[in-house]
């Protein structure tokens, strides 16, 4: 089989990214402050940018990654979370004490197996993928040695990922038992070894499993509140936003190429998990007076919404699952972009007092979070007011009313959470609070960049949605 080298340019930059910037830690002490950001940067621009200037003759690589249309927004948009997350942390991490070649190394290979988990055509490349991306989260969410918060949570990510992996490789070993390839769109199309499908149904369910635990649906999502919290910000937003859409791509992916026979079999789990996953994170939520948890949670209920529009998968929901896992990314990465900027030295913006009054003393950060809290709740005008709007429309047409309603519900109640951080932060008495970090321009232009996209497609979603609609014409199975 003859390979098409120009496929996987964009995963080159990844990789020779992370590589330079590990050789610049180990051989070269004393190179300029800059390097290791700089280089960082650049991988992550260049794989975003080659995805739009190399266009390959071939739709995959070797049938082990896939190069079509879908891959490549994916990419984009998994490499623009990356960035993202870089410009938040410069000056947190400096601030910190570890702004060294481990953390912007990691970083850049977490993305890349975040790349290579969307990309997946074959089931070793798709378990490839999810453990180089939490291998490297698992160090991430641990770098702050001398705290204990954060040794505590990447223990028990750590712990919760070990899980994960044995009930998904478990699951693919089943899997390709019954089918006898390893190549996801065959596998789970339905392409029996033997006469009965009990080996595939189970091993799919194994694979739920261990994709609930990354997503954090429930029952699987125990860990999430106790990571995010003693997580640093910026990568308790890595987590919150990169990891997910990964998982989500690929997870749509098998949804789109299952079999009618394996689809009517894994629907009902989905809807299920769906239901449970809205319910539980947004009722949670009302009870939470710190913001990391609030917002663990809050992010647990938007994966139920993403997973009840993926359960109406084949009418129409495709569409409506791809743009509001393109908005959730800002959403969460503004909001967790704004909790670094307003923090001080010594300690995360996390207690719900410790925002009264921050709206009129930091009028920026203040008015991201805002505008990201706004949309969470799904308020116009903005992208989550349409993103909502899509995932219940596609809910609705596919017949699943009841599951729908349970979502409306559910979001009318996540309302009074996103709405009470903003009261404290305009409509409570400013209280005296040290001086946050300095973040300086990469993290303005972050926020910037999230404030007016997440305003603009709330306005004008139409682009956004024609390109998605485009990439899901030239899907290859």
């Amino acid at each position: 089989m003859q390979c098409e080298w120009t496929a996987i340019v964009p995963q080159s930059f990844l990789i020779a990214g992370g590589l330079l910037i590990f050789c610049a830690g180990a051989f070269w002490p004393q190179r300029p402050a800059w390097l290791l950001f700089a280089l960082a940067v650049a991988a992550t621009a260049g794989c975003g940018l080659a995805v739009v200037t190399v266009k390959p003759d071939a739709a995959d690589f070797c049938g082990m990654l896939a190069a079509e249309e879908y891959a490549r927004f994916f990419i984009v948009v998994l490499s623009s979370i990356t960035l993202l997350t870089l410009f938040f942390s410069k000056a947190y991490a400096k601030a910190r004490g570890f702004s060294g070649d481990e953390f912007f190394g990691l970083v850049v290979f977490a993305g890349l197996g975040m790349v290579l988990l969307s990309c997946a055509l074959h089931w070793l490349i798709f378990f490839l993928g999810l453990e180089l991306f939490s291998i490297s989260l698992y160090v991430l969410i641990g770098i702050q040695k001398n705290e204990t918060a954060s040794t505590e949570a990447a223990l028990k990510y750590l712990i919760m990922g070990a899980v994960a992996s044995g009930f998904l490789t478990f699951g693919i070993a089943m899997v390709y038992a019954a089918t006898g390839t390893m190549d996801i769109a065959h596998s789970v199309g339905g392409q029996l070894q033997h006469p009965s499908g009990g080996g595939l149904f189970l091993g799919m369910g194994l694979i739920v499993v261990g994709i609930g635990f990354k997503l954090s649906l429930v029952p699987f999502h125990l860990w999430t509140p106790d990571v995010y919290q003693g997580a640093p910000l910026p990568i308790t937003a890595f987590l919150s936003t990169g990891s997910k859409v990964a998982v989500l791509a690929a997870l749509l992916r098998i949804s789109l190429s299952a079999s009618d026979m394996v689809w009517v079999n894994l629907m009902p789990i989905l809807w299920v998990l769906a239901a449970l996953t809205m319910v539980v994170g947004n009722v949670t939520a009302l009870s939470q007076n710190y913001l990391k948890r609030l917002l663990a949670y809050s992010s647990i209920a938007q994966m139920g919404y993403l997973l009840m529009a993926l359960v109406a998968v084949r009418p129409d929901g495709a569409a409506a699952v791809a743009f509001y896992a393109a908005i959730y990314a800002l959403m969460d990465l503004g909001a967790f972009g704004a909790l670094t900027m307003l923090s001080r030295q010594e300690a995360d913006l996390d207690a719900l007092s410790d925002c009264r009054g921050l709206g009129y003393g930091h009028p920026w950060p203040s008015a991201l979070l805002a505008v990201c809290l706004f949309s969470l709740a799904g308020l116009p005008p903005t992208a989550g007011f349409i993103g909502k709007f899509l995932l219940f429309r596609a809910t609705v047409e596919a017949g699943f009313v009841g599951l729908a309603l349970i979502g409306i519900v559910a979001a009318i109640v996540s309302i009074y959470f996103y709405l009470k951080v903003i009261v404290s932060l305009y409509m409570r008495p400013a209280e005296a609070m040290a001086a946050p970090i300095g973040v300086g321009f990469p993290a303005y232009l972050a926020t910037s960049a999230i404030f007016f996209l997440i305003l603009g497609l709330g306005i004008m979603p139409s682009p956004l949605l024609d390109l998605i609609a485009h990439m899901l014409s030239s899907f290859a199975v």
